[in-house]
């Protein structure tokens, strides 16, 4: 509506009187019917808004709480500050883990061992245990990240092209977990990223 308006629409109240005026000209409306249409109108325009305005004061909060903190993550292509917010709030002190295995295991993104010796990720289900936000922000991240930055592409690409079902959930999780060692490497030692060419 503010694209047709061209930004003319400013508030609720005249947003409503446009859309009252469109309805009019495309179809007839019982005269009774107009008030409680009015209202329906208004009080559905003035929910969109104040989610708008919501929405707008989230992103803000997270956009000053990441200036604290060192802009590491952001540095990796794909990465911007609500996913960089996102991942080092669930993280926490990186210091607590020893390794990238051990953050892995912390987002729950491990795979269980089957009895035999053998193990393909290709085959077998994720735990679907440890910290669901943090997956979360990973693997949405991951998806950014490999459209953006060549190496994770290439990777992503091999393991749909491996994957015997599910071939993007498959390769985006494992793309996930390769960005698990880059983000705890990159937090670790306070490093930003540097693109490596792939062969």
């Amino acid at each position: 509506m503010l694209q047709h308006g061209n930004h003319r629409l400013k508030d609720v109240p005249e947003m409503a009187t446009a859309l009252k005026r469109a309805a009019r000209n495309s179809y007839r409306l019982n005269p009774k019917m107009q008030e409680s249409v009015d209202i329906t109108l208004a009080m559905s325009l003035e929910t969109i808004w104040f989610f708008e305005r919501q929405q707008k004061k989230i992103d803000q909060a997270i956009a000053k709480e990441i200036k604290a903190i060192p802009h590491t993550l952001e540095t990796i292509p794909g990465i911007g500050p609500v996913y960089a917010a996102g991942i080092v709030a669930e993280i926490g002190d990186i210091s607590r883990f020893d390794n990238h295995n051990a953050l892995a295991k912390f987002a729950g993104l491990t795979w269980r061992q089957n009895q035999s010796s053998k193990f393909n990720a290709q085959d077998i289900p994720l735990t679907r245990s440890g910290n669901y936000y943090l997956r979360y922000y990973l693997v949405e991240a991951a998806n950014s990240v490999r459209v953006l930055e060549p190496e994770y592409g290439e990777f992503y690409r091999r393991k749909y092209a491996e994957a015997r079902h599910h071939h993007h959930k498959r390769a985006l999780v494992l793309t996930a977990r390769k960005l698990v060692r880059m983000v705890f490497t990159l937090l670790s030692e306070s490093q930003i990223y540097q693109q490596r060419r792939v062969n």
